[in-house]
């Protein structure tokens, strides 16, 4: 894997306490050859596995260690670095390392620098089996994926621990592979204006029940993440959900069908891209109730649903010469002949096929199928996170 894409690059490489921490010695020589300036910032624990003169004399630079050790001459150095990074690379990330992160402490320099900074943020986990596979773990790099890291799993092998199973720091060249694409990504959407709507809408029936669907939002944040990563002006306008937008992304929270109309509508003029993620209600109650509906007073109530106004109309009809609108299509079965009447009828540029049959609802993967004029192109199983980066590739590809 080249690395060229680094050169002239200033890259902090953070390394925290785990027996991998060997191993990123090779990482910081392979970057420091191709020309990028390395800056290794280790937590206090990584230097009893490598001494800091081992990765100084790899990058020419002294090691980093304490939050206001001097960084430079600026009164707030131990931020500085974040500030001034291209792109940030966590190699090992310990199970502690990772809840530091996804919970926003600033207690040390490593986890200062990423709170502080703008830059792609790759995170690789090392650590024992149990460990990785606990809830709590998991939550965290659902919570670091949520907000645009990069996440690059561990690999099943034998351990520090001599048990053998998932928590090997992944190998150095997928680390470097992920590097490339970070890189890659971040400039392929520059200067563009992408709105991505997530999440389910809500219409009421009475000021306490609701009508909704059992959308996450998780696809619609993923997208969001990606494209802001890929250096685009985001914005995020979302149903309510459990998740936390991507940090750099501006988020506009609706509930309605039609809130989430007027919102499209508002900034649909200055848009490049539109990702319509959501899972709009087809309909709504015609007359909600003032008050809670108390139940056995009456028996039976009967509720008449209208339909919800047809936002993807609406955007393909409001928008300007060269906006690109994507939908998504949910079907169970074979979405493929909704999704390609949906792209036809509504003249959308392309239009996201998946089979919500499967139980995809709330999951990290899916299964999808990317429809436009020029055919259909199936996709494997995949993290939605990959999914999200796939169809952004899409969008720059057809932005140009």
């Amino acid at each position: 894997m080249t690395l060229e894409r680094t050169r002239g690059l200033f890259i902090v490489l953070g390394v925290s306490g785990s027996i991998a921490a060997y191993k990123v010695v090779e990482l910081a020589r392979h970057l420091t050859q191709a020309g990028a300036t390395v800056q290794v910032v280790m937590t206090r624990s990584a230097a009893e596995f490598v001494r800091p003169l081992t990765f100084q004399a790899l990058t020419y630079r002294p090691v980093e260690l304490e939050m206001f050790g001097q960084l430079d001459d600026r009164a707030a150095g131990h931020v500085a670095m974040g500030q001034q990074a291209d792109l940030i690379v966590i190699a090992p990330a310990t199970a502690h390392v990772v809840a530091r992160l996804a919970h926003g402490f600033a207690d040390d320099l490593l986890a200062t620098t990423v709170l502080a900074a703008r830059a792609p943020v790759i995170v690789c986990p090392a650590m024992e089996t149990h460990m990785w596979q606990n809830p709590a773990t998991q939550a965290n790099v659902q919570t670091l994926r949520s907000r645009g890291m990069r996440v690059v799993e561990p690999e099943a092998g034998e351990l520090a621990s001599g048990q053998t199973g998932q928590g090997r720091l992944a190998a150095i060249d997928r680390i470097e592979a992920e590097i490339v694409r970070a890189l890659g990504g971040s400039r392929a959407l520059s200067g563009r204006r992408v709105v991505v709507t997530a999440g389910p809408t809500v219409e009421p029936i009475d000021p306490v029940r609701v009508i909704s669907n059992r959308s996450s939002g998780k696809m619609g944040y993923a997208v969001a993440a990606a494209a802001q990563a890929a250096g685009a002006d985001v914005t995020l306008i979302s149903g309510p959900t459990a998740l936390q937008a991507p940090t750099g992304v501006r988020h506009v929270a609706i509930e309605t069908a039609s809130e989430l109309r007027d919102a499209i509508l508002a900034v649909l003029p200055d848009a490049d891209a539109v990702v319509m993620a959501a899972a709009v209600a087809d309909y709504r109650v015609a007359e909600p109730f003032d008050r809670k509906v108390k139940k056995g007073a009456g028996g039976d109530v009967t509720l008449r649903l209208t339909e919800n106004p047809d936002i993807l109309k609406a955007i393909v009809q409001a928008r300007r010469d060269g906006t690109l609108v994507v939908g998504f299509k949910a079907e169970t079965g074979d979405p493929l002949a909704e999704a390609g009447r949906m792209l036809r009828e509504k003249g959308l540029d392309l239009v996201v096929a998946n089979d919500v049959s499967n139980g995809v609802f709330g999951s990290d993967t899916d299964q999808v199928t990317f429809v436009s004029a020029d055919g259909a192109e199936p996709q494997p199983v995949l993290p939605k996170t990959e999914v999200a980066r796939r169809l952004v590739q899409k969008i720059a590809e057809r932005l140009g």
